[in-house]
């Protein structure tokens, strides 16, 4: 890859990030400047806090907007690459008579599921997939909402593969540490990364609560699952 292409795709993320509606740049990391905060904002920090934030220069101020702008384009586009990809994946199981754990591996999105339930990712699990999937950007947009069920934070955490597979591809300059910074706002108390644990430890009760007949189940009362996904 050559410098132009890295100023490219560079300037097409800052011109997205703006479309990014549902999420802040605070949310995103981004530490707000005292002066720019209301009385009531400033009463939640200590003061040495917001001396700390008042004392960085411009010129890492302008750094730190430009890099968290960057990864809110990164967000949005990788939102539209996970769909489409996901259509591509529901493609490719369709035409098949059996699904096999080798054919998840070589999808595009699939794969990145928990490897213990690859024999159940076929089309009908695809196409519930797909539209929690969709429905999960589209908070991106209207205002972030935790996840209503463990195939939706398996989403968020297919959509921020797909921005880290996007940064390593161009060598974006994001924020250090953005993905642990980004999971601990979209993914608060999300109980689907026991589902990768190497552990065979896990609790009966939490056994209960993350299998695989239940991924599309509401979390909680007032979670919301689009109804495709509950038929």
């Amino acid at each position: 890859m050559n410098a132009d292409e890295e100023d490219d795709i560079t300037e097409e993320l800052l011109a997205d990030a703006g479309k990014l509606t549902g999420l802040s740049l605070e949310l995103l990391g981004l530490d707000p400047h005292p002066d720019d905060m209301t009385p009531e904002q400033r009463l939640q920090f200590e003061p040495e806090d917001l001396d700390e934030m008042a004392a960085v220069s411009p010129e890492d101020r302008k750094t730190a907007v430009s890099q968290t702008l960057l990864l809110a384009g990164l967000l949005w586009n990788s939102s539209g690459i996970l769909v489409d990809q996901l259509f591509r994946d529901l493609g490719t199981l369709t035409a098949l008579d059996a699904v096999t754990p080798s054919d998840v591996a070589g999808s595009s999105v699939l794969s990145s599921l928990p490897p213990q339930f690859a024999a159940s990712y076929d089309a009908t699990f695809t196409r519930k997939f797909l539209v929690v999937a969709s429905d999960v950007t589209a908070s991106l947009v209207r205002g972030w909402t935790a996840p209503g069920c463990l195939a939706a934070e398996l989403a968020v955490r297919c959509l921020l593969d797909q921005a880290e597979i996007t940064e390593d591809i161009y060598e974006l300059d994001l924020p250090e540490g953005w993905r642990a910074q980004v999971e601990e706002v979209l993914l608060e108390e999300a109980d689907s990364p026991a589902l990768y644990s190497d552990s065979l430890g896990i609790p009966e009760i939490d056994a209960g609560k993350l299998s695989f007949d239940g991924w599309f189940t509401p979390i909680a009362a007032g979670s919301t699952v689009p109804p495709y996904a509950l038929a």
